[in-house]
């Protein structure tokens, strides 16, 4: 199921994947927020999740999630079009801004890092969502 959703979601924001497929970073973040601190950690990460699409062309999501049952357990789909990319987000003063803001509402973090099975043909499956 994670799988499905890196794959509809890389090409609905119809990436160019065949251009960046080698270097491009796909991760999956699992992060679980102490309950009482769910609708602050919420806001800063909408705000950081914003700004990061919004203001760095190698950002391509950052896409929050949360589960339906659990609520207090974030999934983040990041995709950035290559190492540097991602390197450049971490110093970006919205990610710090969130980092060090969240700090104490995080009760676990793991990050796993994804690679296509088939990026080749990615775009081509959900270009048929687009229309």
């Amino acid at each position: 199921m994670k799988f499905s959703i890196i794959v509809l979601l890389m090409l609905l924001l119809n990436i160019r994947v065949s251009a960046q497929k080698n270097d491009m970073i796909v991760r999956l973040s699992e992060i679980e927020i102490n309950s009482n601190s769910l609708e602050e950690y919420n806001k800063i990460l909408r705000e950081e999740a914003e700004a990061s699409v919004r203001l760095e062309p190698g950002v391509i999501s950052i896409f929050p999630m949360y589960e339906k049952e659990n609520p207090n357990q974030i999934r983040i789909l990041e995709i950035y079009a290559s190492k540097e990319a991602y390197e450049s987000h971490l110093k970006t003063p919205h990610f710090q801004k969130y980092k060090t803001s969240t700090l104490n509402m995080v009760k676990s973090l793991k990050l796993i890092d994804m690679k296509a099975i088939d990026a080749d043909t990615m775009k081509k499956i959900f270009s048929k969502l687009s229309n």
